[in-house]
C-alpha cells in the first residue's frame, strides 16, 4: 500500500532561528578566529565599497517581493504571509517599521510605503514570477513572456514524468510502520510549520504529506536550494561542451585583470574570492551597513553587472565563503552562453532541464533586467524538488539521456578544497555536505538547502531523496522535526547494496 497523506494541522505561531550552521561556545569561537586569521593572511589589497541606498528601503523591497510571491505564486493569505514567510531579505523587525502591504489584485502587485512616503513595489509577471521594481521606477527593463512546456498533462502521466502514482505497493523491504512514524515526526510540532514532505526510494514516491492549505501542486519558497538548481544548469552547459569546469570564467568585466584567473570550478565551490559582505561571514559586522549578499536580491539593479564589478578579496580557490556573488556569476555565465547563439534565455531551463525530467511548477524569478536570481528566488513543489534530487541519484541521467556530464554529481558532492582548508567539511559545488554528521544520515549524503528550513536530501547509500519545505517562521523547530524524520527513514528502507 502507498501512503499519501494530507495534513490539516492548525498553524501555531512560534519563534524562529534563521541562522544556519551556527556554532556556539569556546570551540566554535576558536574555529571562527582561526578562519578569520587565515583569511586575513591571504587578503588582497582591494577596497570594499558598500551597496548604495537606504537599508530600510532594500529590506522593504525584499518584503514587497516576498509578499508578491507568497500571494500570487503560492496562494497564501496576505496576513499569514506577512507573519510567517521569507524573513531572509526582510527581517520581522524591519517589517514593523513600514506600512502594511498593499495588494493590487488587478495589477497583481504589492506595494509597501516607507516612513518617507516612498513606496517599494513588486509585480507578478507570470512565468518569471514576481520582480522588484527599482525605487522610483514603475516598469521593468525587459519584457516578461510565457514559457511553453512540451510536457503532457501531468494528471494523466505516470510518475516520475507526471503526477499519477498508480496502485503499486511499497518496494520490498520498506518498513511500513517506520514510514508512518517518519511522516508524523516531520510535522511535529505544528509550529514547525512544515508545508511539504516528500520521500522517494529507488525513484519511487513512497510517502508525502502537506500542511494546511498546501497540496502537491503548490509552489513554495525554496530560497538557496536554487543555488543547486543553478549548478545543474551550468552542468548542462558543460555536458553540451559550452564550458569546462577547469576553464577560467569568461566574465567580460574580468578580462585584463587578475579576476580573469578565476575558474568556473572556483565559483561553483563558493571560493571565487570576490569581495562582498554576507551575514554568514565569520567576521560579519552589521554596523558597516546593508550586505551585498542581500542587495543582490533587493537592489533593483542589474545583478550580474553588480556581482561582476566587485573586486577580488582573496586569490581564487583559497578561502570558501557562502556569498551570493558566486551563484549570481554562474547565472551570468549561463546567460552569456544562451544569449550568444540568440536562444531564448528565459526558456533555457525548461527546454534543457525541466521538460526532460518532469518538472512543471518551477518558477525562476528575475531582477528588473530579466536576469535569473536563482541564488534564492525560485518556487516549486515538493515533488519537483524530488525529481531534481533523483536526477543526481541517477548520476545525471534520465530516460536514457545524459543530462549532466559524467562525474558532475561527484563534483558537487565532494568537499571543496578551500572549505577543507578552513576545516569545514560541509560544502561542495553549490550543494551542502553532511561531513560533520550534523544530520542523522550517512556522512556521504549531500543536500540542497535554503533559508527557513528548505531541504532536498540525496542519500545514495539508501537510494533515498527527502524533500522538506516549510514556512520560514517555523525554521528551527521544522529542521529539528526533519532530523527526527530522517533518522526514521534510514531505518525504514534497506541500505543500498
Amino acid at each position: 500500500m502507498r501512503f499519501h497523506y494530507l495534513l490539516l494541522a492548525s498553524i501555531v505561531i512560534g519563534s524562529v532561528s534563521c541562522s544556519k550552521k551556527a556554532e556556539t561556545g569556546s570551540e566554535g569561537d576558536l574555529k571562527k578566529k582561526k578562519m578569520i586569521a587565515r583569511a586575513d593572511s591571504l587578503e588582497l589589497p582591494t577596497e570594499y565599497v558598500a551597496p548604495p541606498g537606504d537599508p530600510l528601503s532594500h529590506h522593504t523591497a525584499g518584503y514587497a517581493k516576498i509578499m508578491c510571491s507568497a500571494v500570487f505564486i503560492t496562494g497564501l493569505k496576505p496576513e499569514f504571509a506577512a507573519e510567517n514567510v521569507g524573513y531572509f531579505t526582510s527581517p520581522y523587525d524591519q517589517r514593523a517599521k513600514v506600512g502594511k502591504p498593499e495588494i493590487d489584485w488587478n495589477r497583481k502587485s504589492v506595494s509597501i510605503q516607507l516612513p518617507n512616503g516612498i513606496k517599494r513595489t513588486a509585480i507578478y509577471v507570470g512565468d518569471q514570477g514576481c520582480v522588484t521594481l527599482p525605487e522610483g521606477i514603475d516598469s521593468l527593463y525587459y519584457k516578461p513572456h510565457k514559457i511553453a512546456s512540451t510536457l503532457p498533462d501531468g494528471d494523466k502521466t505516470a510518475w516520475p514524468m507526471g503526477e499519477v502514482l498508480g496502485n503499486a505497493s511499497l518496494p520490498e523491504g520498506v518498513d511500513d510502520e517506520k514510514l508512518k512514524q517518519a511522516l508524523e515526526a516531520a510535522f511535529e510540532p505544528a509550529d514547525g510549520l512544515t508545508a511539504a514532505f516528500v520521500v522517494t526510494y529507488k525513484g519511487q514516491l513512497i510517502a508525502e504529506r502537506y500542511g494546511e492549505g498546501v497540496t502537491r501542486n503548490t509552489p513554495l519558497e525554496s530560497w538557496s536550494m536554487g543555488k543547486s538548481l543553478t549548478a545543474t544548469l551550468m552542468g548542462i552547459l558543460i555536458q553540451q561542451g559550452v564550458y569546462k569546469l577547469d576553464q577560467p570564467a569568461p566574465i567580460p568585466e574580468w578580462q585584463g585583470d587578475d579576476r580573469a584567473k578565476i575558474r568556473i570550478s572556483d565559483i561553483l565551490h563558493m571560493s571565487s574570492g570576490i569581495r562582498i559582505r554576507a551575514p554568514q561571514d565569520p567576521d560579519y559586522d552589521p554596523s558597516i551597513g546593508y550586505p551585498d549578499h542581500l542587495y543582490l536580491y533587493t537592489g533593483g539593479v542589474n545583478s550580474f553587472h553588480y556581482a561582476a564589478t566587485r573586486p577580488q578579496q582573496w586569490p581564487p580557490n583559497t578561502v570558501g565563503r557562502y556569498r551570493n556573488t558566486d551563484p549570481v556569476l554562474t547565472n551570468y555565465l549561463i546567460r552569456l552562453a544562451v544569449d550568444k547563439p540568440g536562444e531564448d534565455y528565459h526558456a533555457f531551463p525548461r527546454r534543457a532541464l525541466f521538460d526532460k525530467i518532469g518538472i512543471r511548477s518551477m518558477i525562476m524569478e528575475t531582477d528588473p533586467y530579466g536576469d535569473f536570481l536563482t541564488q534564492g528566488y525560485e518556487f516549486a513543489t515538493g515533488r519537483d524538488w524530488a525529481r531534481l534530487g533523483n536526477l543526481y541519484l541517477q548520476d545525471g541521467v534520465r530516460n536514457g539521456e545524459r543530462i549532466l556530464p559524467e562525474g558532475f554529481t561527484k563534483f558537487v558532492s565532494t568537499l571543496a578544497p578551500a572549505w577543507e582548508a578552513d576545516g569545514r567539511p560541509i560544502y561542495g559545488g553549490f550543494f551542502w555536505l553532511n561531513g560533520e554528521g550534523e544530520y542523522p544520515v550517512p556522512k556521504e549524503a549531500y543536500y540542497m538547502a535554503g533559508a527557513g528550513g528548505q531541504f532536498t536530501w540525496m542519500i545514495p547509500s539508501h537510494d533515498l531523496v527527502i524533500v522538506r519545505l516549510g514556512h520560514f517562521k517555523g525554521s528551527a523547530k521544522g529542521t529539528d522535526a526533519l532530523k527526527k524524520a530522517m533518522a526514521l527513514l534510514v531505518q525504514a528502507v534497506p541500505q543500498h547494496q
